[in-house]
Order: C-alpha cells, then structure tokens, then sequence
C-alpha cells in the first residue's frame, strides 16, 4: 500500500535523471490529455453515427467560439501551475497555500462571468461566422448548455493544474479517466436512447465534468502535509491575485488571439460548405490527438522547469531541456508516419461518407509534417513558461497567428478562387497552419537562445 501512496504522492523533480522524471511526470499526462480529447471526439463521432454529418459540423463549428470564451480559465490555469511548481519546489508552504487559494477563488469568480456572458453572445457570434442556416440552431443549444455548466470544466482544468504544479500527473489522470468513460456512456445514453441530439452531447459533457471537478476537490482536501487549504487562504490578497494574472494573462491572452484566429478562419471555412466544415472537424479531432503528446511535453517541461527554479537549479533546467526536446521529437515522429500510414482507418471512425473520408484523408496528409515542428515549440513553451517568462510565448503565438496563419489562408483561398471554387480551395486553411507551425518552431528557437527567459527566473521567487 506505500507503493500505491507514492504513486499518487506530489513529485519532486528537482532530483535525480531528468529524462527520467519529464518522462514519468509527462505520460499520466499524455494518457489524461488523450482523455481529455476523447470528450470532444466521443461528441463527434457519436452525432456524426447517430444524427448525421450537419450534426458533426455543427459540433465543431461551435468549438472556435467556445474556446475563445474559455481563455479566462487558460490564463489561470497557466500562472497557477507555474506559481505551484515554484514554490513547491522552494519548500515555501505559505505561499503555496495562498497561491492554491487565489486559483480556487478567482475560478469561482470566472465561471460567474462566463455563465452570464456565453448564452448572450453565442448566436450573435455564429450569425457573424456566417453559420449556415441548417446547423445554426444545434450550435447555439450546444454552446448553451455547455456556459451553464461551465463551472466544472473550469474547476477540473484549474485543480487538475494545481495538481501537476505539485508533481502529482496521476490523481489528475485518473479522474479524468473516470470522467471520460462516464462521458461516452452518457453520450450514448442521451444521443441514441433518448435522442437528444447535440443538445445531449453537450449536457453529458458538463455532468463527466463537474464529476472530474468534484474529484480534484476531495484530493487536494486529503493533501494536508504540503499545504493548508481553508478560508484564510482561499481570500484574495493583491500579491498573489496579481502574480496569478501576470503570469497567467499572456497565456489568456494567447488562446484568445489564438481562438479569434480559429474564428475568422472558421469563416472562411464556413464559406466553403457543410461537407469542408464537417472535413475541418474530422480533422481537428485527429489533430487534437496528434498534438497531445507535444502539449503533454511542454506542460511537463513547465512543471520541470518550475520546480528546479524554485529550488535554484539552473544546471537541471539546461540538462532537461535537451532531454525533453528529444523525447517530444521523437514521440511526434512517429505519429506523423502513424498519421501518414494508418490515416484513413482513423478518418473512418467518424463518418461512412466516402467523399468526406477522402477529403480529410488528404488534408490530414497536408499537416502531418507539422507536429515534429510543433514538437520544438510547445517543449521550449514550457521551460519558457516554467521560468516564469509567459511573455515571449505570447508575441510569438501573435506572430504565428496573425501575421502568418491569417493572412496566408485568405490569400491562398483569394489566388484559387474558379468556377469550381467560388471561394477558391479549401485547401487554403490547412496549409496556413503547415506554414505557421514550421516557422513558429524557427521563431522560437531564436527566442530561446537569446535567454530573455532566464532573467525572468529567479525574480518572483
């Protein structure tokens, strides 16, 4: 029984081989984020077999609004696994204490806002998108449903982090893996027993979600030896409220630039008609899978990272870094050749339309290629973020988005513009997100190597 104690214990990641520890720490992260992409994939592939492809487009044509409603929890959940990850590693437990009851806090405050704003601005929004008139209803009931129970994704992904700033990557797995079976059972149970629909996708999400919420509640209860969680700690005090945001904001305000691009390019995709909006969420689902092992390095990294700044370890940061590139490198290899070989049986899963398989078949080829790129900059990302630098992230995520992604997607679909497409090619979205991926990665490796990051250091501690 102390085996299965220390499994579910904090981790220290300021000893021992560092490829060892990223590694340990990074896989129940992996499996968990694999978890968490099946919530949004169990959706799709349920409607899609159940109620048919406009069902699927319209799953995900609600996903870019969603997400960009969402980046008040990104920023928290951020500057609160950084914030954790230091002092944990500095032993501080005072700080540790207020720094958990300042995220458990403003969270609360969050959802409120959420709650209020979601419903009001989410058809307003999808009429802007230019949403077509046969899945527009189905999109606002999902978006809906989804604000009003949005306390529970919001407090899982905040505690889940507070969590792994501990070290602790497991109890998150596992009630998350809780979560996600109950999920697909209550897909089921709602969408072709009872015939909801894609109304009763989104009610079986927010009820796994709150159950993975409660969950991390009653662990980091149980965690009494490493930090004090009561009403002292859970008032706010300027000091950690405002470290909190200036660590967590630019990482906010990355996923909202990140979600307005997804937005206007979801425009353009709308534009080109259901069959291209049902193709752009087969794919965006294997993608969200194919990128989970980079996003799982990096946020792995960032603990890593964290932790070895607070206990003044820069030499263990130099040394984990390399490690960690070539294990995300090499992870992300083999799933691009996994993508490239095996990409049609994955496709298949979704829907039995031979156009639409075919269509995402050759779009999943196009990207493919950019996960290795994107392998070096969410592992960079992290130490980056581990350091405390969240700044530099940011500006090269506007860069990506802005500058590159945006424009080469419009102008792409501006230059193919022909009879047989009106709009031009709707080739023209997946290839903006090649080119901004690949000189994404050589953006922020000449970031990196400037070492802006580590005078951010060792400042807050």
């Amino acid at each position: 029984m102390a085996n299965l104690k220390d499994v579910f214990a904090p981790k220290d990641l300021t000893e021992g081989t560092p490829w060892k520890r990223i590694t340990e720490f990074a896989i129940p992260m992996l499996v968990g984020n694999i978890a968490q992409q099946l919530y949004n994939t169990a959706d799709s592939i349920i409607v899609g077999k159940y109620v048919g492809d406009n069902a699927l487009a319209a799953v995900g044509s609600a996903m870019p609004i969603l997400n960009l409603l969402l980046v008040l929890f990104v920023g928290i959940s951020v500057g609160a696994g950084i914030m954790v990850s230091q002092y944990f590693g500095a032993k501080d437990r005072e700080k540790l204490s207020r720094a958990i009851g300042t995220c458990i806090t403003l969270t609360g405050i969050a959802s409120v806002i959420i709650m209020v704003i979601g419903p009001m601005v989410a058809r307003p929004m999808l009429s802007f998108l230019n949403t077509p008139d046969s899945i527009i209803n189905w999109c606002t009931s999902y978006l809906n449903i989804y604000f009003w129970g949005i306390a529970g994704f919001a407090y899982y992904n905040i505690l889940a982090g507070v969590l792994r700033g501990l070290g602790d990557s497991v109890s998150a797995l596992i009630f998350l893996l809780i979560s996600t079976v109950l999920n697909v059972i209550l897909d089921l149970w709602f969408v072709a027993g009872f015939h909801m629909g894609v109304p009763g996708v989104a009610l079986a999400t927010i009820i796994a979600q709150g159950i993975s919420a409660i969950l991390c509640v009653l662990k980091l209860l149980k965690m009494k030896e490493n930090f004090d969680l009561n009403s002292k700690m859970l008032t706010l005090k300027k000091e950690y409220s405002h470290r909190l945001i200036k660590l967590g904001l630019p990482s906010g305000v990355t996923q909202a630039i990140l979600s307005l691009a997804m937005i206007v390019v979801q425009s353009l995709t709308n534009s080109f008609g259901e069959m291209v909006i049902a193709c752009n969420v087969i794919v965006m689902r294997v993608d969200g899978f194919a990128m989970m092992p980079n996003f799982s390095f990096g946020a792995a990294m960032t603990t890593y990272t964290g932790q070895n700044i607070g206990a003044k370890k820069m030499d263990r940061v130099d040394e984990g870094t390399k490690h960690g590139l070539i294990l995300a490198l090499s992870v992300s290899t083999l799933i691009t050749i996994l993508i490239l070989i095996f990409g049609r049986y994955l496709v298949s899963v979704f829907t039995d339309t031979t156009e639409l398989i075919d269509l995402s078949v050759y779009m999943m080829r196009i990207l493919a290629v950019g996960y290795i790129a994107m392998a070096v900059t969410q592992s960079l990302f992290g130490v980056m973020r581990g350091a405390g630098d969240t700044m530099t992230p940011m500006w090269i995520s506007m860069i990506n988005t802005i500058i590159i992604r945006v424009p080469i997607a419009y102008t792409i679909a501006y230059l193919t513009r022909s009879e047989a497409y009106p709009t031009g090619r709707p080739e023209s979205t997946f290839i903006s997100l090649l080119a901004s991926w690949t000189l994404g990665a050589l953006i922020t490796t000449f970031f990196f190597k400037k070492g802006k990051w580590r005078q951010k250091a060792f400042a807050d501690i």
